[in-house]
């Protein structure tokens, strides 16, 4: 991210250097070494630090890794920030500060980070209303919206930089103490726990790797995951760890950190990214009950599955209608060091069936394709192609061996047909397969927040440049997720109750409705609302106990805060 401002580029010998590239040329400083003592040399450790201006070699736009080794250069301001819009949007404001309130999370924030906790709240309320989490924007999002900082300052991009590369993890670490120490650890709950990744193009952020992208577009990933409280539908904890480390082998330590936050009471809902026989048996230690899916086609139940293939599939006892499915549960060993037995809840969905069948026989055609393109040619196939085919080699001699053609192993492909449409539900503690199902589609919701984390807090990429950066934005993308997850609840149970679903209650459409609700600077210097309500906005403000007289009342303390200040100044 560069910042809005110029600054002359520092000439420190030895030390900045300049990288031309097609686009632009970029200002890269040294601000290390390493001695490689297998090569017997230093190694030099370089970040970009900033990019030369088009039309003046001798100035650079710097970016937040500048702020970070040129602390105490002043930075001049290139734009009036103090400025502010005559027409104010407060709506979403308003609800985001009613649940802000509602959680304590100005107090908490206020002993945590202190003087700019306000700025904290205010980029935190930035990326649910803009959808976007560049700093470099957030001076346009200020202009015509109120603020939590202290007398509704309007703070620069620059400012932006500078505080997220002071945060320190002593602050991110205090606030998930606090958040989970004021959850009720008496209650039974069944946590949801996914992860997910982000692009980072910063080339010296130790924990940006290369792995398993969910959206990969060949960047360099940091992972990212949350412990989601699938019975109070609150974001729990967080972590952040390197791209190359997989899901699978970040469970336990997971668990571990919740077994920090007191939490003893509980039950893990996991995608099948997280089932392995170590994981298993090391929540049956911490005492974690657990709620696992496994696909039909994996080996270990499948065997389960053809055993009871047509005894449920048509019964309409056993038929789950709100998910369109089949299912009954069976009592069996997990592993064969397993002392006790698991539940199996085995499914059965037609119309899964026709979709996976589908893909089975897609890629049984596609796999013969390729081997017609090489047949009578001297290649030696991959063996990933000997689980559907008996491949078939002539050999003329010692040395001219050529693929003739692969036979379709019938028995294994006619198998794997039989088991579409099959998945398996396996958990810890007794219940009926309605009760399973119900508790791993509960996970949609933790789904749709990390669907919104992406999609609507503008988090799909990082746009840092220091470890520093990346700590804060994480952190404040938490507090974001949040705010939002709660808006998305109150949204989803007014329509509940009301027995309607309007467009207009989805989380996104909502927040475009709210920003309709402004406020107009008049002659005299005060601000005052633009318009009467429309039932629109009444429905949805009322799912947050909002009235009209609360929105009055918050625009006339909006409208006597800035006016008094701006008759101070």
């Amino acid at each position: 991210m560069y910042l809005d401002l110029r600054v002359r580029i520092a000439d420190i010998e030895g030390k900045t250097y300049l990288q031309k590239t097609k686009t632009a040329t970029y200002v890269q400083y040294e601000f290390d070494r390493v001695y490689n003592p297998d090569k017997q040399y230093n190694t030099p450790k370089r970040t970009s630090i900033g990019k030369v201006c088009a039309d003046d070699p001798e100035m650079m736009q710097p970016n937040e890794n500048y702020l970070k080794f040129f602390p105490g250069v002043d930075l001049p301001e290139t734009k009036a920030y103090t400025s502010r819009s005559h027409c104010l949007r407060i709506g979403a404001y308003i609800v985001i500060k009613r649940i802000i309130e509602d959680y304590g999370l100005d107090d908490m924030m206020t002993r945590i980070i202190g003087k700019d906790s306000g700025l904290f709240l205010d980029l935190a309320a930035y990326s649910i209303i803009a959808e976007n989490n560049a700093a470099q924007y957030y001076p346009d999002y200020a202009y015509n919206h109120p603020l939590f900082t202290k007398n509704m300052r309007i703070y620069s991009d620059s400012k932006v930089s500078e505080f997220l590369n002071s945060m320190t993890d002593n602050q991110s670490v205090g606030f998930l103490n606090e958040w989970n120490a004021s959850r009720d650890h008496r209650e039974r709950i069944y946590i949801s726990y996914d992860s997910t990744n982000k692009n980072c193009q910063a080339g010296d952020i130790e924990m940006a790797e290369y792995g398993h992208a969910k959206d990969d577009r060949s960047k360099p990933v940091i992972n990212y995951s949350v412990a989601y409280d699938k019975n109070n539908r609150e974001p729990l904890f967080y972590e952040e760890y390197p791209g190359s480390i997989v899901d699978i082998s970040q469970l336990q330590y997971m668990l571990e950190r919740a077994k920090g936050y007191g939490y003893r009471k509980v039950g893990f809902i996991l995608d099948r990214g997280y089932f392995s026989k170590s994981n298993i048996h090391y929540m049956d230690r911490c005492g974690y009950d657990f709620v696992i899916m496994v696909k039909g086609q994996k080996d270990l139940v499948n065997e389960l599955i053809l055993d009871h293939k047509g005894e449920f599939e048509d019964k309409r006892s056993c038929s789950i209608r709100d998910y369109a499915v089949n299912g009954m549960t069976v009592k069996h060993q997990l592993f064969p060091s397993d002392k006790e037995e698991r539940y199996f809840h085995i499914y059965y969905s037609s119309s899964k069936y026709a979709s996976e069948r589908e893909t089975v026989e897609r890629k049984i055609d596609n796999l013969a394709k390729s081997l017609e393109k090489v047949k009578g040619q001297p290649v030696r196939v991959d063996k990933s192609f000997s689980r559907y085919f008996d491949l078939i080699y002539y050999h003329e001699g010692k040395e001219d061996e050529r693929f003739m053609y692969g036979k379709e192993r019938t028995d294994v492909i006619d198998r794997d047909i039989s088991l579409c449409g099959y998945f398996v539900i396996i958990t810890s503690k007794k219940m009926t397969a309605k009760q399973a199902l119900e508790l791993y589609k509960s996970r949609d919701a933790s789904e749709k927040m990390f669907k919104g984390d992406k999609s609507y807090l503008g988090n799909r990429s990082l746009r840092i440049q220091s470890e520093e950066a990346l700590g804060a934005k994480i952190f404040m993308e938490f507090v974001a997720l949040i705010i939002r997850s709660r808006i998305y609840c109150k949204l989803k149970d007014e329509m509940v109750r009301t027995g309607k679903k309007s467009n207009y209650m989805t989380v996104p459409a909502a927040l475009r409705e709210l920003e309709k609700i402004e406020m107009i600077k008049a002659y005299d210097g005060k601000y005052r609302l633009s318009h009467a309500l429309t039932l629109t906005q009444k429905n949805i403000l009322h799912a947050f106990d909002i009235n009209v007289n609360h929105v009055k009342d918050r625009a006339e303390t909006i409208a006597d805060t800035l006016k008094y200040h701006e008759e101070k100044e």
